[in-house]
């Protein structure tokens, strides 16, 4: 019987989860997919690939056509020579290990005017004695071209250049290997018809040259790169992996295969079986890892960039003129590139929207040195498939039996678990793998759990609601069914801030008007007041007594800053009162003011009343003094009074001191204030101002009736200074006893 009630409570939400497994399972094999998945498994990669920590790696050094290069060198692009003395400086100076150009010379450089001089001394200018001779003499010198390709004879510097889709410009290097290398497989690998390689002269010349075309995802970001491209029979290295070979000196890339053609499947045999490529250095044999079409995922270091920490940039200028320290350069590898704007090499990658493209690069050739590489490993799919598999049924049979707090525990701790995972074999193993469907799974587990216990809670909430919506507020109904346990409408005494408003002269004005617009009246100004006491500071509103509002702070919700948050609402409130002020007045209606009374302290909160009628409401002297304040602000001519204690709980706004008065019931004195706003945004004048009232009472008090006239006589003009002014004669005419205390006694409510 014990097993049936259970089943019967929980069998449909272990069915359910059951259910968004198997969902999962299918989508983690690729039994259907999702454009949707797969974008929020390249943001995860994303966000895997920036938590990582840069290291310099000075190795790999950057020298940088910067903005320092192009103002003093000139405008890019610079001529052969320039590049001549650069190729120079690097391998000849500074003896760097290898050069790579992220940069590609497809057309001769005719900058020097040579051919403009020999055209002139064949045709217009062929009568000058000696013209062509000196031509002829100054040719090595004016062949930019000739001076590059002489710079990098037997220097290891390799060229880069681009893939196309329509012309073949320029000369290509030889391939890394044929299709005739392959023995009769197929390598699938990105195919171009076209490229825009370098000058025969040039490309000769060089040790190699590598392909700096990007592929970016559908995003347009880039995140993982072709290490070979096919071009036509041949496979060419990417320009990361020409450099590191120029640098490793190795002879000779090659193809690996694990199997023969006979251990093969024939959908192996179509895509040729190939996950390596061999590298053969002096020091042996260097083997990269390769996923489908030859590509890599790029392991991007730091932000990129001089400031990214990964790489060290030097400015080209600084090269020429042998201003770097020979240290950082020595026997490292130097690319070529430009941060420059307006050069048009910036990337979009997971790690910054504007990344040079040259330090993409730089990135590949780190790994290739290091031998580590983020790849995705043949068991990928085994590991997921298993992952959604074991945490669906785990999870979602936890789930249906936790309570709501624990279910978000659980559910937080799976998320997790999950990515902790992830981001273990991504850092120590390498592995790139999804993580999509297993977080959208996990959630999916725990909203499909949280909506069918909020259903079956319904009925429980809706009995909670005919149970005391009849004493309480309907917001505090909602937050109590939404929570019952952590709500008690039982009597108890809390700290809190009572707050009484009260419109100024309501008499009169409902005597002057018809009873259609006083209803219309009151209703605009009782719903904003009450949007300003529960929507804007979550007040909570007591009652409506004829005009008169009533509303406190700290229950049944404790708020910390429950003065605060009720002087806020105090000074909206006179605003709110402000702007429907000049509504009514524009409506020919009688104008609207209103006087508001606060107070902090102790007071007895909890549902109260009789047999008949309950109500959620407070009590207690504390709420009294709140009351009386509001009586007396007509008195000083303010719109808010508020106790002392209220003042000291809220000291984030600036206050005018009011007086020290003693109200009917009371024996203590406590002293007034009126808030202007907040602290912060009161100027120097209104500072003085407030501290200038400071003055008067205090000598008032010290009966120095000569020194409070003179600083109040020099105050605005309002309804505090006319009464004070007033009791300043009464003070002269009738001085008050040896007795008298400064205090302000009211005898009337």
């Amino acid at each position: 019987m014990r097993w049936r009630s259970g089943w019967s409570r929980h069998g449909a939400r272990l069915l359910l989860g059951a259910l968004l497994t198997l969902v999962a399972a299918c989508a983690s094999i690729g039994i259907f997919g999702s454009d949707t998945i797969g974008r929020l498994d390249a943001m995860l990669g994303d966000m895997r690939m920036r938590v990582e920590t840069p290291q310099l790696d000075p190795r790999i050094v950057i020298v940088d056509i910067d903005e320092k290069s192009l103002n003093q060198i000139g405008r890019f692009p610079w001529g052969r020579d320039v590049q001549a003395r650069l190729v120079t400086q690097l391998t000849g100076h500074y003896g760097v290990g290898a050069v790579g150009f992220d940069i590609s010379f497809p057309e001769a450089d005719t900058s020097s005017g040579y051919g403009v001089l020999a055209s002139l001394a064949r045709g217009e200018l062929a009568g000058v004695p000696g013209l062509r001779s000196q031509l002829e003499r100054l040719k090595p010198q004016m062949d930019y071209d000739a001076l590059f390709a002489e710079a990098m004879r037997g220097q290891p510097v390799v060229l880069g250049y681009s893939v196309s889709d329509r012309q073949k410009k320029g000369v290509l290097p030889q391939p890394a290997f044929t299709l005739a290398d392959l023995n009769g497989r197929t390598v699938t690998a990105f195919a171009a018809p076209g490229y825009e390689a370098n000058l025969a002269q040039l490309q000769h010349a060089a040790q190699g040259a590598g392909i700096f075309t990007a592929l970016t995802d559908s995003d347009g970001v880039l995140r993982s790169s072709t290490l070979l491209q096919r071009i036509g029979d041949g496979y060419y290295p990417s320009l990361s992996l020409a450099t590191a070979s120029v640098y490793l000196k190795a002879r000779a890339i090659a193809p690996v295969f694990t199997q023969t053609l006979d251990q093969m499947s024939e959908a192996e045999r179509e895509h040729g079986g190939l996950d390596r490529i061999a590298m053969f250095t002096p020091r042996g044999q260097l083997t990269i890892p390769v996923g489908e079409a030859l590509t890599t995922t790029i392991e991007f270091r730091g932000k990129g960039g001089p400031d990214g920490g990964a790489f060290r940039y030097v400015s080209a200028a600084d090269v020429l003129m042998g201003a770097v320290p020979a240290d950082v350069l020595r026997g490292a590898i130097v690319l070529v590139g430009t941060t420059a704007a307006g050069l048009n090499d910036i990337r979009a990658t997971p790690v910054n929207a504007e990344f040079p493209g040259v330090e993409v690069h730089a990135n590949l050739i780190k790994s290739i040195l290091d031998g580590h590489f983020k790849s995705r490993p043949d068991y990928a799919l085994a590991i997921e498939f298993g992952q959604v598999v074991l945490v669906g049924l785990l999870l979602g049979g936890a789930l249906a039996l936790a309570t709501p707090a624990m279910a978000v525990l659980l559910a937080v701790g799976a998320l997790a678990c999950a990515l902790g995972v992830n981001w273990w074999l991504y850092h120590s193993a390498d592995a790139v793998l999804d993580s999509a469907v297993l977080l959208l799974l996990i959630a999916a587990l725990f909203v499909a759990n949280l909506a069918w216990g909020y259903f079956f809670e319904v009925r429980k909430g809706r009995a909670l609601v005919s149970r005391f919506g009849q004493y309480v507020a309907p917001e505090l109904v909602a937050q109590m069914a939404d929570n019952p346990d952590r709500y008690s409408m039982d009597g108890e005494s809390r700290e809190l801030t009572v707050l009484f408003a009260d419109v100024r002269g309501f008499t009169a004005i409902s005597e002057q008007m018809t009873p259609q617009e006083l209803r219309e009246y009151i209703n605009l100004y009782l719903t904003a007041m009450s949007e300003d006491i529960r929507d804007s500071h979550g007040g909570t509103l007591d009652k409506y007594i004829g005009d008169a509002v009533m509303a406190f702070w700290g229950a049944p919700v404790a708020f910390a800053d429950h003065a605060g948050r009720a002087v806020s609402s105090a000074l909206l409130m006179q605003q709110s009162a402000a702007r429907l002020n000049q509504q009514f007045q524009a409506r020919g209606w009688p104008p609207l003011q209103i006087g508001i009374g606060l107070n902090s302290g102790l007071m007895h909160v909890g549902d109260m009343g009789s047999r008949i009628r309950r109500a959620y409401t407070v009590m207690g002297d504390a709420v009294n003094l709140g009351a009386r304040l509001e009586g007396i602000t007509k008195v000083y001519g303010v719109g808010i009074a508020v106790s002392e204690f209220t003042r000291a709980q809220a000291p984030q706004f600036a206050y005018r001191e009011l007086d020290r008065v003693r109200v009917k019931g009371k024996t203590e004195p406590v002293a007034i204030f009126e808030p202007r706003g907040l602290l912060a945004d009161a100027d120097a004048a209104e500072l003085a101002l407030l501290a200038s009232w400071s003055r008067v009472l205090g000598l008032l008090r010290a009966r120095d009736w000569d020194g409070a006239e003179a600083i109040l006589l020099a105050l605005p003009d309002d309804g505090l200074r006319r009464l004070y002014a007033a009791r300043l004669q009464q003070y002269r005419a009738t001085p008050p006893g040896a007795d008298w205390d400064g205090v302000t006694t009211f005898e009337t409510k």
